[in-house]
């Protein structure tokens, strides 16, 4: 018999802190190691001897296996996949860890490759399992879970250049440890958090058919959000090295400044959309933050870094509203859903990544990051016939 405490109850509506709170402090640890390749590219780029676009490649091989997220979503709905998230911060951070060991592009590729499966397999049951014991606030909760991530990618770029410094790029293996410690905590959380919806076969064919409808959408919105998000979080400490001149510790803090208003802009935005509306507060921030990047690149000096906290409230933090939106349409497919969402978000990420990459190496940096700004703009209308959608379904 069920208690008011399962969360696997569809009658609960709690929401249940302390699991929230345990799956957030996983996502903070795991991201920390994940937000560790950004900041090192300056180094991995010099000690290869390769161009912008293969640099940036070596974020892509993170995110092919984005393509088993809709997989491992299906999984999720049906069996407990809670251990890959247990697991995830100890797998993750070890690879990650080992960065500076390989002395080839192959060895480094099939390491970040290993690096992105382990990160499909948190990503795509964690919000599900996190929407679940959210209760009826789910925005609330992916604004904790989406807050944890962005201090993570806030404290790892510090983190992994403080420990280059001190202990060399060949030494910062012995950060794994960490990630293990994270592992037992989740363990003693979550080991018996059970988060299965088991789908009929009728509501998979519904979902189906609703995402025919929602995912062109949520595909234009990711479009023009992901070429002015790789930008900044993955080019952004060769920009500052290469055309503002910064030295790597500078180029690692412009990264943490940008995350660490991402963390701020993340705790707000999803209960704001729990007021507000998902598409309005999708509008507010995809409409600013194309504005803020072009004028970050024609700011004078000073207005660096308040044009990066405001890119970082703008450009970053509009994920969890759009991780509670795909939790809303989807109720009875949630880990499907997110999957397929982030799968898709991931391969679109790559195509950006590359893209840019190219247009560096061809016209430069600087526009490189003008053309991701123009791009970004092109998102807007998505959000108006997204609203149109939400308004017709709810008549």
């Amino acid at each position: 018999m069920s208690t008011p405490s399962d969360p696997t109850t569809d009658s609960t509506k709690q929401f249940h802190t302390d699991q929230v709170l345990s799956i957030a402090v996983g996502h903070l640890g795991h991201d920390t190691y994940s937000a560790f390749l950004a900041p090192l590219l300056p180094l991995l780029q010099e000690r290869l001897g390769i161009g912008y676009a293969l640099t940036g490649g070596l974020a892509i091989f993170t995110q092919l296996p984005s393509l088993l997220n809709p997989f491992l979503g299906y999984l999720a709905d049906r069996v407990s996949l809670r251990y890959f998230v247990i697991l995830a911060p100890a797998i993750t951070g070890t690879l990650f860890s080992c960065l500076g060991l390989t002395s080839s592009y192959v060895a480094l590729a099939l390491l970040l490759l290993a690096a992105g499966v382990s990160i499909a397999a948190f990503h795509a049951p964690a919000p599900a399992m996190l929407a679940q014991v959210a209760g009826n606030r789910v925005g609330k909760g992916m604004s904790i879970f989406m807050a944890a991530g962005e201090l993570g990618r806030t404290l790892g770029p510090l983190i992994v250049v403080g420990a280059v410094q001190w202990l060399g790029l060949g030494g910062i293996w012995r950060l794994a440890l960490v990630g293990w410690l994270i592992s037992i905590f989740l363990f003693v959380k979550l080991h018996d958090v059970q988060v299965t919806s088991r789908p009929s076969h009728q509501s998979t064919t519904r979902f189906w058919k609703h995402a025919g409808v929602v995912f062109p959408l949520l595909i234009w919105l990711m479009i023009g959000r992901s070429f002015m998000q790789v930008t900044l979080t993955t080019y952004l400490p060769i920009f500052m090295r290469d055309v503002a001149g910064a030295s790597l510790w500078l180029a690692a803090a412009s990264l943490t400044i940008l995350e660490a208003a991402g963390v701020v802009g993340a705790l707000f935005t999803g209960t704001f959309s729990d007021r507000w509306g998902r598409p309005l507060v999708i509008f507010i921030l995809l409409g600013l933050a194309p504005m803020l990047l072009i004028g970050f690149l024609y700011s004078a000096p000073w207005l660096l870094v308040p044009l990066l906290i405001a890119l970082g409230i703008t450009a970053i933090s509009v994920q969890p509203v759009l991780l509670a939106l795909v939790q809303d349409e989807f109720p009875h497919n949630r880990a499907l859903a997110n999957g397929t969402f982030l799968g898709l978000n991931f391969m679109i990420r790559s195509v950006a990544i590359a893209v840019v990459g190219v247009a560096a190496d061809r016209i430069g940096l600087f526009d490189a990051f003008l053309i991701s700004a123009a791009i970004g703009f092109l998102s807007i209308p998505a959000v108006w016939l997204l609203s149109r959608m939400q308004s017709g379904a709810a008549t």
